[in-house]
Order: structure tokens, then sequence, then C-alpha cells
């Protein structure tokens, strides 16, 4: 029998639409019990959520996942209470207008965005190797590995040094947690962020121009949005000191990469990044051999224990909103922000 002709039952309904992530993924064997047991779910192709039918639609209470979704659609869900989304990218495919009703903006009864991240801004132990390239030393201008005090003459200890932060999320307050330990100067720049927020967690709150031309290291870790695309280019990178270094973990989106490409290949910066413009990266893309560069192929977030992790933030935030309780464990997404991010949907796990 089709599940849209089932009679309904005590369960509270879930529409599973995480691709291209599955509930595998997700969730623990342990999880995944616990999900079926409490809840109906229907799997559900993200691109056709209103094909399943008003009588699933109605019904329906949960969406995990982040598909488009219309305001005709959401009209037609009036017991939704949350989409929640498993990916580290939010995505601007619904009207949040309808998301969030002017009315009732944190009302739990009504259809609410929230996400959960992918990791914790930890730093994995993982095995390496020259094929993979996840981690080189840095090199010489002539190609080779320098050892000894000649190829130290360009290092610099993250101990006692100024260290530039770009955005304040989850994952730049995870960072700082993992730098203090350096006991470093650190200056944060994030323009949605008020300053009494920055100085509660023990930095400095500066501007772009004094967190790029003032700092030994430089994070990045904003998210893409409408006002940032491609902000940090030419004229930022010249802006920096002499040998610092630009380390990019976030989007390649706020970057334009060109320009970091001659900033690197000028001998002015040393730049390390996850991400890339086009992944996976070329075979013969320039960053490839460019010696100042190091790379890693987008995995700081791939790890199972963080999908797993997302697996049970999101299980213990539905089991809260049964009991009419506000969510605790994933994070809501204000409207007043959301639908200015522009990061590309994620296409591979």
């Amino acid at each position: 029998m089709p599940e849209t002709d089932r009679p309904r039952t005590d369960r509270p309904l879930v529409i599973s639409a995480p691709a291209p992530r599955t509930l595998d993924l997700i969730f623990t064997p342990d999880a995944l019990e616990r999900l079926h047991r409490r809840y109906r779910v229907i799997e559900a192709d993200p691109e056709n959520i209103a094909g399943l039918g008003s009588a699933v639609l109605s019904e329906a209470r949960y969406i995990v996942g982040q598909p488009p979704l219309s305001a005709d659609t959401l009209e037609r869900m009036p017991r939704l209470r949350a989409v929640l989304n498993v990916e580290s990218n939010l995505i601007d495919n619904m009207p949040y207008d309808v998301v969030f009703p002017a009315r009732h903006p944190r009302a739990h009864h009504r259809p609410g965005l929230r996400r959960t991240g992918g990791g914790d801004g930890g730093s994995p132990w993982r095995s390496t190797s020259p094929a993979a390239s996840s981690m080189r030393m840095w090199i010489s201008e002539r190609g080779a590995s320098v050892g000894g005090g000649e190829g130290n003459k360009s290092a610099r200890l993250l101990s006692g040094s100024e260290i530039g932060i770009i955005g304040f999320g989850d994952l730049g307050k995870a960072l700082n947690r993992v730098l203090s330990g350096f006991r470093a100067k650190i200056r944060v720049h994030d323009p949605w962020l008020p300053a009494s927020v920055l100085l509660d967690a023990g930095v400095e709150p500066a501007s772009l121009e004094t967190v790029l031309a003032e700092n030994d290291f430089l994070f990045v870790v904003a998210a893409v949005t409408s006002d940032n695309e491609g902000f940090l280019g030419a004229k930022a990178f010249a802006a920096m000191r002499p040998g610092a270094a630009f380390i990019l973990l976030s989007r390649a989106g706020v970057v334009d990469f060109d320009a970091l490409i001659a900033a690197v290949e000028s001998g002015h910066i040393r730049a390390a990044s996850d991400v890339f413009p086009e992944e996976p990266l070329p075979l013969g893309h320039p960053v490839r051999r460019l010696p100042g560069f190091l790379r890693s192929a987008h995995r700081a977030g791939a790890l199972d224990i963080a999908f797993k992790r997302m697996g049970e933030m999101v299980l213990e935030d539905m089991e809260l909103m049964d009991r009419s309780l506000p969510p605790m464990r994933c994070k809501r997404a204000e409207r007043e922000t959301v639908a200015r991010m522009r990061s590309k949907p994620v296409t591979v796990n």
C-alpha cells in the first residue's frame, strides 16, 4: 500500500530529503532505529516535495534536508514545525517571508528553518599521502624542501603571534578556542556581530583593514553572502604583512582566487586552503604546483563522526519540539540574514 494511502497513526510524520546526504550517513544505526520508532519517515525527491500529495503534506511535522519549497507548498503543510538542514550551507530556495511570518517571527508552531553544521571546528588527525596532498611542507622558490635554519628563515610561530579571524560564527568561535592556547593576540572582524559579543569571547573587535594589515596569520571562516562575494581580492592581499599566512577554511566564494594566486606567486604572502572555486581541483590548476600554497581537498567537515553528530542534534531537537519546547541543539537560521546566503549547495559528501 503506498505511504500516502496508509491510515494515519499517532507517530508524527517526517519527510526525508537530505540529498546528496542520506539517513544512513547522518544517523548511527541506533539513532536511525530511534527515528523510525518515533516517527513515520517518508523518503522524498527534494525537487518534488509538492508531488507527495496533500495527504502527506498536511501531516508532515518535520523536513530533514533543505529542499526547495514554494509558498503554495508551505501553505499545504499546516503542521510543519521545522525544516532541519543537515549541511553547512543555507540556500535561498524558499520564501523566507512565509517561513518566518512577520507577526510570529519566533513561534515554533509555524514553519521554521534551523541548521546544524558539519563539524565542531576541531583539528582531526588524518593519514596523509603525497597523492592526497592533504599536507605539504612550505617549500623554497627553487621547489626543493629545505631544512634547518635555512628552511626556517621565513617561519613564524603561532605562540605569541598576532592572529586575525574574518567571520565569527560557530566555526570562528571554535577556531578561537583552539588558538587561545597559543597566547596570541587575536583580532576579529565580523560585521554581523556587535563589539560586545567579540569582547565577551576574549578577542579584539577590529575593522577589516586592521585585521588584514596587522596580523601574522589570517584565518577566513566567513560564509558567502550577497554582501561579500569575492571581497578579498588584490587590494586586500597587498594590505597584508609581507610573509603573512592566509588560511581559507570556509568558502572559496569570498576570495578572488586569481588575485590570491598572484599574491602567493609574488612571494608577498603564503596561503593554505581547504576550498576552491572548482572542486575537485583540475589536475592542471596552477595551485597544484605553486610553492607557498598548501592545499587540502575540502575535507575539513567531511568526518563520519561529524555527520553522526548532526543526526543526534536533529533527533534531540525534534524530541524537544514534540514536547512543545524550543530546540536547543540546532542553530536557528535568522530571517534577517538567511536570504543573503550565497554558498553553493553540497553536491558530494
